[in-house]
């Protein structure tokens, strides 16, 4: 059985900007307004329910809340040179951004991409969602636009 958040009816969403250093177009600072969706697989629980849409939901909407309306740096980048101060300063190849330390989300990962960013949200949700032993396996996803997205999934047992 499936349970589904649709984070576009669910209005699980946040406008960020980030860049993919290297790449021809992607390379320039743009944004998106993401949406998050979330599908859960397993049998049905005691309660009659496979999990609780509302804890999946409220611990999504506050990772997006948190990277709200930010500039999305990876920390783990092989092209990027971060320095972190009063400011950030991120040197990609001879482009240089300055950033407001607030305005700014070090995501733990090699790059922006929609790909990485539903695998960090995905480690981020396994970390604080107990899920209920009959959740089988977890699937994440990024909407960088309609029709455009990645997922992420991880087998719980």
């Amino acid at each position: 059985m499936r349970l589904e958040v649709d984070g576009e009816h669910a209005n699980i969403k946040f406008s960020a900007c980030h860049f993919i250093a290297g790449h021809e177009k992607c390379g320039r600072l743009h944004g998106h307004t993401y949406v998050v969706s979330l599908k859960l697989f397993g049998d049905i629980g005691e309660n009659g329910m496979i999990m609780d849409f509302v804890i999946v939901k409220r611990a999504l909407r506050a990772m997006a809340e948190e990277l709200d309306h930010r500039v999305l740096i990876p920390s783990n980048s092989g092209k990027l040179k971060i320095e972190v101060a009063d400011d950030i300063l991120v040197t990609a190849g001879c482009k240089r951004y300055m950033f407001p330390i607030e305005d700014v989300v070090l995501l733990d990962t090699q790059e922006s991409s929609a790909e990485e960013l539903s695998r960090a949200l995905l480690k981020r949700l396994l970390q604080s969602v107990q899920f209920p032993p009959n959740v089988e396996r977890v699937e994440l996803g990024i909407h960088e636009e309609l029709g455009q997205s990645a997922w992420s999934t991880e087998e719980l047992h």
